[in-house]
């Protein structure tokens, strides 16, 4: 998927990019069920764009594969003038574009997955930065119940969320990582499929990167988030898995020239990967039996996706 990457790289690092450039290269390409709204917020605006690939039983069909959804965390592609180029907080948005563009490649050379694949992110060349612990964040023109609003959708039976996940001393590895599947409030166990196919794609032991109760909470309740990964759980009842894109050291979201595109393309290619074996139904998020007897035991946890009152 390296051709992929680097056509989004290029077409993304630009003062100048929104989201009907992106769509217009999607639509080049033969995509034609694309979504897009411009948004402004208290900082600004930005373009959130959705992309929905229908597969060959998918819903769009009439037919029962189920379907993946595919969404690109960030606050912005860049935080300019203050900073010159793409930032590291980018590549959620690269990873997620880059998938609908392989996916759309690889339907018009044959290859179509069995259920829909739907793709979200949002598109901001300027977005404002923001204190953060141990290093600065990417803040967003709109908050983050916004941004669920426009990524998140009903139609997505499990959802693998890309962020970049480096501005941190947990995970200090370079490359990507997977969450925990997150359902309903609860922190299920790893998926051995998904670690399976971790380890196919990317020849080496599967990463796990480490979430905790307060990751799953929503934004704006003043408890600490080791970034946005997580938040499409809060407004769900499908599984959610983050797909943390990595580093040995601490980088802040903001920083510029800290993009790596080999790892990008990892992560891309493994989202695609879980993308077919979940739309045939031979890729599980959680064990539904499992999930079913925890609720029977301990009750439901659905509060931890819910604000507190004020």
């Amino acid at each position: 998927m390296l051709k992929q990457v680097l056509e989004v790289y290029e077409l993304l690092d630009n003062a100048f990019v929104d989201g009907h450039k992106v769509a217009e290269l999607l639509k080049s390409r033969g995509l034609k069920s694309i979504t897009l709204k411009t948004v402004k917020g208290e900082n600004g605006s930005t373009d959130f764009i959705k992309v929905n690939i229908n597969g060959s039983e998918g819903k769009d069909k009439k037919r029962d594969a189920p379907t993946i959804g595919i969404i690109g965390r960030l606050g912005g592609i860049g935080t300019r003038p203050e900073r010159i180029g793409m930032v590291s907080d980018a590549e959620g948005a690269v990873t997620a574009i880059s998938c609908a563009l392989k996916l759309a490649d690889m339907k018009n050379n044959g290859d179509v997955l069995k259920g829909d694949v739907m793709i979200a992110t949002h598109i901001c060349p300027n977005a404002t930065h923001i204190p953060h612990e141990p290093v600065p964040f990417m803040g967003s023109p709109v908050d983050m119940a916004e941004m669920n609003r426009h990524e998140v959708d009903p139609n997505m039976d499990a959802i693998l969320s890309i962020d970049t996940t480096r501005g941190n001393k947990i995970i200090n590895f370079k490359g990507f990582a997977i969450t925990p599947t997150v359902k309903e409030g609860y922190i299920l166990k790893v998926s051995d499929d998904l670690l399976e196919l971790m380890e196919w794609t990317t020849g080496r032991p599967p990463k796990v990167c480490p979430i905790t109760m307060q990751d799953i909470t929503p934004y704006g309740n003043g408890l600490y988030h080791l970034n946005s990964i997580m938040q499409p759980c809060t407004v769900t009842d499908s599984p959610v898995v983050g797909v943390a894109i990595t580093a040995e050291t601490t980088v802040p979201g903001c920083a510029t020239g800290a993009n790596h595109e080999v790892d990008v393309e990892n992560a891309a290619r493994y989202c695609i990967e879980v993308a077919k074996a979940f739309t045939e139904g031979k890729c599980k998020f959680y064990d539904e039996e499992e999930f079913n007897r925890i609720i029977k035991l301990y009750g439901r946890m659905n509060i931890l996706q819910t604000l507190p009152d004020k």
